[in-house]
């Protein structure tokens, strides 16, 4: 095989969204699989629905997952003058002709068509027709004189051979009355001019592909290598809408979603590796290939993604994690966090992540260690009682013991825990719930005696009494 070169052309008239990031994934993995390289283009042709906004949303959610490309990204409009040239050149080799057809005549002639039960295409009246009849005044197109016999053959690389009748397709437009090219000639000349050895992309595609071919034999060109993968559809089945999960890449970024837990999502969308779901990047580079693409649509599951997720927030480096969190926490503090804070959070994070979906949820879960909390309804009926009886001396008796232990460390407070307890006469849950709801704010954490050890000794003293304070002023 030469030189793999593919490419993600996106329009950039909205978000990035799942669809295409999980094309770019699959172009991005076969070009590094075989060593090659993997080029973007901006497809900002239709200049009323392109934005600036859009451009940067695309780099932006590409490069946070990771996708990297090569060379300078290729703006499609910028091209326009090169897109146009061939168009004149099919012209002059008379494969393209000028059709001086005004918007009516092709209104009657696709009502006449739906009538008729034919295609809705152009009839190709002025294919063989004098241009000395052209009327005066109009601005002609450029359309491509396509071939009416035999078919159009596409080796697909995913779904394998399909092809189409030619005389199922028209005479296409190359060239506007205005001189600007249009999608379909766009494409195949920036895939031809940057060497596109390979075209992934969606099976909506197949059609437009079925067109551009013809405009590769026209040339003489040789074509890329097509492989056309399913769409992506809801969990029940449906075309994949934003009320199942069609957003934005940066909206899983902002909902908590790591870039490898999505690579690893995306890939195994129409992609498998025998029975394998945990497939870092690495091995997703070294197995992938196109063979093992399905043929039928996937259906996105945002409870799987969830759980991929965990799986990777397990797996992340704690002081990663930190970092990740740590803007969320101060946007609720409403200060930066303190270092004495961030050490906390980078002590407690081993505990944390075990439980965490999503670094929102991390977040949330991390938040005691960097101010004192506020106090959930679990935990207030949990602490609410503690007056009513011996509760609150019992545990103040414990911490006093706590705080003169020689080395303040969850063994060691969990020993002696233990020991007060049986002491006290009182189970060790009655002892270590009403802690975690004082020093928390909830009745989940990760192990007390860990949080304890982290926040140290004067902390735990401090939050408990400040828990007292609370219970007096609310019971």
């Amino acid at each position: 095989m030469s030189q793999v070169i593919t490419r993600f052309a996106p329009s950039p008239t909205g978000y990035l969204h799942i669809g295409g990031a999980r094309t770019a994934l699959f172009s991005w993995l076969f070009a590094r699989h075989h060593g090659g390289q993997f080029k973007l283009r901006i497809e900002d042709t239709d200049r009323a629905r392109s934005t600036e906004d859009a451009i940067a949303k695309i780099f932006e959610g590409l490069k946070w997952l990771g996708l990297d490309w090569d060379g300078e990204a290729v703006m499609q409009f910028a091209r326009a003058a090169r897109h146009a040239e061939v168009a004149h050149e099919l012209l002059a080799q008379g494969k393209a002709y000028r059709c001086y057809c005004s918007q009516e005549e092709l209104a009657e002639m696709r009502e006449k068509a739906k009538a008729e039960g034919r295609p809705m295409g152009y009839d190709g009246r002025w294919r063989n027709r004098d241009p000395n009849d052209a009327p005066a005044g109009v601005a002609p197109v450029i359309r491509l004189m396509a071939p009416k016999d035999g078919e159009t053959v596409v080796a697909d690389l995913v779904q394998g051979e399909v092809k189409v009748a030619n005389s199922q397709l028209d005479d296409m437009v190359l060239l506007r009355g205005d001189g600007t090219p249009t999608y379909m000639l766009s494409v195949v000349v920036d895939d031809h001019d940057m060497n596109i050895s390979h075209v992934i992309r969606g099976d909506d595609h197949l059609t437009n592909t079925f067109r551009q071919m013809q405009i590769y034999n026209s040339m003489g060109w040789a074509a890329p290598d097509f492989g056309h993968i399913p769409l992506i559809h809801g969990p029940d089945g449906a075309k994949l809408s934003k009320r199942h999960g069609a957003l934005g890449v940066e909206a899983y970024r902002d909902m908590g979603f790591l870039p490898e837990a999505m690579r690893n999502y995306l890939l195994r969308l129409g992609w498998s590796h025998g029975d394998d779901e945990i497939i870092s990047t690495e091995q997703a580079v070294a197995w992938f290939n196109l063979e093992n693409v399905g043929r039928s649509p996937s259906r996105f599951d945002m409870n799987k993604l969830s759980s991929l997720n965990g799986h990777y927030l397990r797996e992340a480096g704690d002081a990663r994690l930190v970092d990740e969190i740590a803007p969320k926490i101060e946007d609720k503090l409403g200060r930066p966090l303190l270092p004495l804070e961030t050490e906390r959070l980078t002590k407690g994070m081993a505990g944390l992540k075990e439980r965490a979906k999503s670094v929102l949820d991390l977040a949330g879960a991390a938040a005691f260690y960097a101010e004192r909390p506020s106090f959930d309804a679990k935990a207030q009926k949990i602490l609410i009682p503690l007056t009513l009886g011996e509760g609150a001396l019992i545990i103040d008796g414990f911490l006093s013991r706590a705080y003169d232990l020689p080395a303040f460390e969850r063994s060691a407070i969990e020993a002696l825990a233990r020991s007060y307890s049986e002491e006290a006469g009182c189970k060790l849950g009655d002892l270590a719930q009403p802690l975690r709801a004082a020093l928390t704010g909830s009745t989940t954490s990760p192990p007390i005696f860990e949080v304890m050890e982290i926040l140290g000794a004067l902390e735990c003293q401090n939050r408990f009494s400040s828990a007292l304070q609370f219970i007096q002023t609310t019971a």
